[in-house]
């Protein structure tokens, strides 16, 4: 037997025990997100447990182990008992439309543990777990993970990046956005560029509705919302079609890449965001290739193997493969026109 070396035993030990940290922290994020207990301590400030439990409806004693737990997280602060948000935490936790809001993330890892069985199964199986048999309200965490970048950066800084699109928009545009979920990313659009025209196509048809309704509560008039398939989806002389952290997990994107060639019209392009990764495994073992590789195993690649072909592209496809997926459907060119730290924006022409 290898002699173990201590020092990197008590490292690697002291490592995954802060990972368990994390991981048992998801619930009392989701908790304090749920019951105002965040947005709370933004706005009063310095405050004790007591204070924090009347103004948010809570039972103290519940309410002083959270805080508790919170601060040994460094998730809250905590001075002479009294307990708050410093402006970096209350970006992360407590503030909807901040670029770094990551309340989206936890949604997303609680549905990932709620799906542990069925994904464990198709280890066995080899089989997928279709997007509309994953456990919770996936589809809810997935869009509220993503909506930070679609608030602060799709017309802000993805759109201007592609050649002449803004102009096109600005014009009056005729733009499909597949695989649009809950249609946060359409609507934005929608918004920013009313003489446009803008269809949300998904195919599952859940979502749709709840893209529908968020577009009537939003009162957005130029946008519509259709169950469609990204192989087949009605219409044609797109000037734009965007598909937003989606291609990686379509059973037969190369299918997808033909048919959204087909649906542009001349000098049309398409908008990929897939997320940031690069080539080759070694590229990807860091803080960020972590949690989407995790994704990818929970989600994205049971995803893809419910559907036709399966290719299971995965989260960390990496920019040459996902290039090589939308040239074999008859682009010419796809070049990187932008990057995030969780996503790279590919227009293809």
């Amino acid at each position: 037997m290898t002699k173990v070396d201590e020092a990197k035993l008590n490292e690697f030990v002291g490592r995954v025990l802060g990972d368990i940290g994390g991981a048992v922290s998801i619930p009392l994020v989701l908790i304090g997100d749920a019951l105002g207990l965040y947005r709370a301590l933004r706005d009063t400030g310095p405050t004790s447990a007591e204070d924090l439990a009347a103004a948010t409806g809570c039972a103290p004693r519940y309410v002083r182990e959270w805080l508790s737990a919170q601060a040994a997280s460094k998730y809250v602060t905590v001075e002479d008992g009294r307990f708050s948000l410093n402006p970096e935490q209350a970006m992360v936790f407590a503030e909807p439309d901040s670029p770094v809001n990551l309340i989206g993330a936890f949604d997303t890892a609680g549905a990932m543990i709620e799906n542990k069985t069925k994904v464990q199964l198709a280890f066995k199986t080899g089989k997928g777990v279709a997007w509309g048999d994953q456990a919770g309200c996936l589809f809810c965490a997935v869009a509220r993970l993503f909506r930070p970048g679609y608030i602060n950066a799709l017309v802000q800084e993805w759109l201007p990046a592609l050649d002449g699109a803004v102009d096109k928009l600005n014009a009056g545009a005729k733009v499909a956005d597949v695989g649009c979920g809950h249609g946060l990313s359409t609507i934005v659009m929608a918004q920013a560029f009313p003489a446009s025209d803008f269809v949300g196509y998904d195919f599952h048809s859940g979502s749709i509705a709840a893209a529908t309704a968020h577009a009537k509560a939003h009162g957005v008039k130029n946008v519509r919302f259709e169950v469609g398939r990204a192989q087949d989806f009605p219409g044609e002389n797109y000037d734009l079609v965007t598909c937003f952290d989606c291609l990686h997990d379509m059973g037969d994107p190369a299918a997808a890449a033909a048919h959204v060639r087909k649906a542009l019209k001349p000098g049309g392009s398409w908008m990929v965001v897939e997320p940031a990764a690069g080539d080759a495994l070694e590229d990807n073992l860091n803080p960020i290739g972590r949690i989407y590789y995790a994704a990818s195993t929970m989600i994205c690649v049971p995803t893809s193997l419910a559907q036709e072909t399966g290719l299971a592209l995965g989260a960390q496809a990496g920019e040459k493969r996902v290039a090589e997926v939308i040239k074999s459907g008859g682009f010419d060119r796809v070049k990187r026109v932008a990057t995030t730290p969780l996503n790279m924006v590919l227009e293809a022409m």
